[in-house]
């Protein structure tokens, strides 16, 4: 097919169908990608900044939060100091992509490519995602929660579910699983056991809980450590689910609603471990697009200008001096290792034969990325593929600075094999969420005495946790606890570092 797709900045819906056939015969024949169906919605700047107030989902539930970020995100844009991304793009089947409508006819190409292909085909075959997200029920089951949390909100007052989804969304984070389980997230499934659930759990009562003295005599019969620990699940790093399934005094209700919160964490949990990759994958796909678009002139040069001038700007990498800098851009990384692992493909020098010599030559360049694309994440992605070549392209160094050595900052790798590797693991390793998210979980609960729940921060390089964060977080579970709740931060050696003992903000009526 010839004559160009559209001429100067101007589109409607037609020419938006047409630059998405023509990126989806590139896409498909030429890249041999595999996406889910598109769905393309072109939405303004307030709904963008409404996107962005509520995580970048649709259907999503109400809470105060998400107006305090739209106020702030909406102040800022009208002052001119920040701008608004050109799309947003959801893991789902379909998968929806939404495009600014002051978007140019070369930037609405420009994101067509980027998400509705190159994110599209990281979301189905990443096996991340294919683990931990499920792409056909996460629309009804946001539709589900939305309704659900309204509903809670006409019978138990906005108050008390703002109170709940607060202490929530403040552990959110240490409300996932970081290992896959024996069954695979089935979001729809969730939903109808919902209802079957709450009528369950309202007519029965925690066996758990008969065991506890009712009175003041603590009786040596009460559960032993192994089986208390057993019955438990303990010890248990998924605090929500933990709290959902024992926390003494919660409503059903509420436990729904942790229930909610904590599907949408599992559902983002595998976004933070592919940023690089993810954001890399769709730079390359829609680079080679429009690359390849421009070739069979439906882009014109001008055009084709256009958009190389926002790509570069996308990839741009500052250097460690530069006040711009804040870490390592993960557009700009992941593209440059896309590009190098193809020339590595295709064009290899001895050092790359010799570092990599499973893909040095091999000639299929889609075929090897293809099959990256789809079995690492930034950890192992990182710790696989950055070649010295690349190290050396962006003058990377390591420092080493320990506050309890009078020695200074000192550089620890140089450009030589081992300082290749060096820098290489540590880079790797900064991407690692088992190395830069705290490890906490729940190691017990004193059942036969002021029922305490007792929780471990397993301290990485001295990294403890930032003393009023973790007070203000503690203070949220203890309050879905209802009793007290200790935290110990304990070293590689199991000293005890430090000590944090929170109280519910409402004390529980007396046993």
């Amino acid at each position: 097919m010839t004559g160009l797709l559209f001429e100067g900045a101007d589109w409607d819906f037609p020419t938006v169908q047409r630059i998405h056939d023509a990126c989806e015969g590139v896409a498909r024949s030429e890249l041999g990608l595999d996406v889910y169906p598109n769905q393309i919605e072109v939405i303004t700047a307030e709904q963008m900044l409404d996107a962005y107030s509520s995580v970048g989902m649709p259907l999503f539930y109400k809470h105060w939060s998400f107006g305090k970020h739209f106020a702030f995100h909406e102040a800022s844009y009208r002052k001119g100091l920040m701008g608004l991304a050109y799309e947003i793009v959801i893991n789902s089947s379909p998968c929806i992509s939404y495009l600014m409508e002051e978007n140019t006819a070369t930037m609405q190409a420009l994101v067509i490519a980027h998400a509705a292909f190159g994110h599209n085909h990281f979301f189905k075959n990443n096996y991340l995602f294919k683990q931990w997200t499920d792409a056909d029920g996460i629309l009804d089951y946001l539709d589900f929660a939305k309704n659900y949390v309204a509903h809670c909100e006409e019978r138990h007052g906005r108050r008390a579910v703002e109170r709940t989804l607060d202490a929530a969304h403040a552990l959110m984070s240490h409300g996932i699983d970081r290992y896959p389980g024996k069954k695979k997230l089935d979001l729809r499934a969730e939903e109808k056991r919902a209802g079957q659930r709450r009528r369950h759990e309202e007519e029965v009562f925690n066996d758990l809980w008969r065991t506890v003295p009712s009175g003041p005599a603590k009786s040596a019969a009460t559960l032993n450590v192994e089986r208390r620990r057993k019955l438990l699940g303990l010890p248990q790093e998924n605090l929500l689910y933990f709290l959902e399934k024992s926390a003494p005094r919660l409503q059903p209700w509420q436990r729904e609603l942790l229930r909610i919160v904590r599907h949408i964490a599992q559902y983002f949990y595998p976004q933070s471990q592919t940023k690089v990759m993810n954001e890399g994958t769709a730079t390359y796909v829609h680079y080679r697009i429009m690359s390849r678009l421009h070739e069979q002139g439906r882009i014109s040069d001008g055009n084709f200008l256009e958009f190389l001038q926002s790509h570069t700007s996308v990839v741009f990498q500052p250097e460690f001096d530069d006040p711009r800098f804040s870490g390592f851009n993960p557009y700009a990384l992941g593209f440059a290792m896309m590009q190098d692992i193809a020339r590595i493909v295709t064009n290899p020098e001895q050092e790359d034969r010799e570092w990599f010599p499973e893909i040095a030559g091999q000639g299929d360049v889609m075929g090897v990325l293809r099959d990256v694309w789809a079995n690492y994440r930034d950890e192992s992605f990182i710790g696989q593929f950055l070649s010295p070549r690349l190290m050396r392209h962006f003058r990377m160094f390591h420092l080493h600075d320990d506050p309890e050595e009078r020695a200074g900052i000192r550089v620890d790798a140089i450009h030589d094999e081992r300082g290749f590797r060096r820098m290489r693991r540590e880079l790797a390793r900064q991407h690692d969420v088992g190395f830069i998210d705290a490890n906490i979980e729940v190691v017990d609960v004193d059942l036969a005495g002021d029922r305490r729940l007792l929780l471990h921060h397993h301290v990485v390089k001295g990294a403890q946790l930032n003393e009023t964060d973790a007070r203000r977080v503690l203070q949220h579970l203890a309050d879905l606890w209802s009793y007290d709740v200790s935290l110990l931060e304990i070293d590689q050696s199991d000293k005890v570092m430090k000590e944090y003992v929170v109280s519910p903000r409402q004390a529980p009526a007396a046993a």
